[in-house]
């Protein structure tokens, strides 16, 4: 970042069990769509899954909504390494990774573990990149990378410094998977927490049919190709991810409701619940009936919006050259 530049859009620390659920790869969707009307930034794409093919499919889509589309992938800075974890649940192949993976449709950079990075050192590294209080946290899975992560000596005042909120997704579902690390995380997480329940993904469903309508301006579509593959079409999809996405960045938009303050509590064998009290920092968000038309048109807009290609930045002193052989871009955190 340039000395004196003004704060750039709030920064997105994303980490999901990508592949497991098509909710997965439309809140990837929606958050790039976000970016690219630079509402944010994706800071850190990091998956809990211990499968390359997540990592790799998790690639196809960041290199698509960067423009891949229209040969203008790698001037837009957002070919971000993503953090894979090399241990866990849920390691097996989906017809999700297939759907995007098997046509080879697409290209990505992920052939072996060496192409993929640490999960906790990465979002770890992208705390620190952040001015103060403009980092927000989607987890979209499991908590197990994020805890590695706050484990890290001094991560927590990292978290503490850079972080406004943390959003996670069907923390009851997501709690099961890694019960031990929910527990940390709800215990010792050092900023405000906003988590959602199972019903609210249900209450949502992204619409099937908007695949031949909104998203028909693409012949080769991975977000597409992968919902076609998770179940028999026509199918309406979950948005458990897709709806934490848009609290994380639209808060101000109230498209969803929020309870009084309390704490998501998880047990030993991995039920968690939402218990309210007056000095809990967590809250819970739920449907709002009166918004939920709204938001689903949100969702819809913002998974299938174009790439937005983005001409690489380079200092305002900076020395002219060939026209050419642009300058390379200056990675930004």
């Amino acid at each position: 970042m340039q000395l004196g530049a003004g704060k750039p859009p709030v920064g997105i620390v994303y980490d999901s069990d990508f592949g497991n659920r098509i909710d997965d790869a439309l809140a990837l969707a929606v958050l790039y769509g976000l970016d690219g009307k630079n509402e944010c930034r994706v800071v850190s794409v990091t998956v809990s899954k211990p499968n390359l093919r997540a990592a790799a499919a998790t690639e196809v889509i960041g290199r698509f909504y960067a423009g891949a589309v229209s040969g203008n992938f790698g001037a837009t800075g957002r070919n971000l390494p993503v953090g894979l974890a090399t241990e866990g649940p849920a390691a097996e192949d989906t017809p999700i990774l297939r759907g995007i993976l098997d046509s080879k449709k697409y290209e990505h950079g992920v052939h072996d573990l060496n192409d993929t990075a640490e999960p906790h050192a990465v979002i770890r590294n992208a705390f620190t990149a952040q001015f103060d209080q403009n980092c927000v946290v989607v987890l979209a899975g499991p908590a197990t990378n994020l805890v590695r992560a706050m484990n890290l000596p001094g991560t927590k005042d990292w978290i503490a410094k850079k972080v406004r909120y943390l959003v996670m997704s069907d923390f009851e579902m997501n709690s099961k998977i890694d019960p031990a690390a929910a527990r940390q995380l709800f215990a010792e997480w050092p900023t405000a927490v906003f988590v959602s329940g199972s019903e609210l993904g249900l209450a949502m469903p992204f619409p099937g049919a908007s695949l031949d309508k909104e998203f028909a301006w693409s012949q080769a579509h991975p977000v597409v190709d992968a919902y076609r593959a998770a179940k028999q079409m026509p199918y309406d999809a979950g948005t458990w991810d897709v709806t934490a996405v848009l609290q994380a960045v639209r808060p101000g938009e109230k498209y969803f409701k929020l309870s009084e303050p309390g704490s998501a509590k998880v047990s030993d064998d991995g039920r968690a619940e939402f218990v309210y009290s007056s000095v809990g920092k967590h809250r819970q968000f739920t449907v709002d009936p009166e918004q939920k038309d709204r938001a689903m048109q949100a969702m819809v807009e913002l998974a299938s919006v174009k790439p937005v290609v983005r001409a690489p930045r380079r200092p305002r002193n900076a020395v002219a050259t060939d026209p050419a052989k642009p300058p390379a871009e200056k990675k930004q955190p």
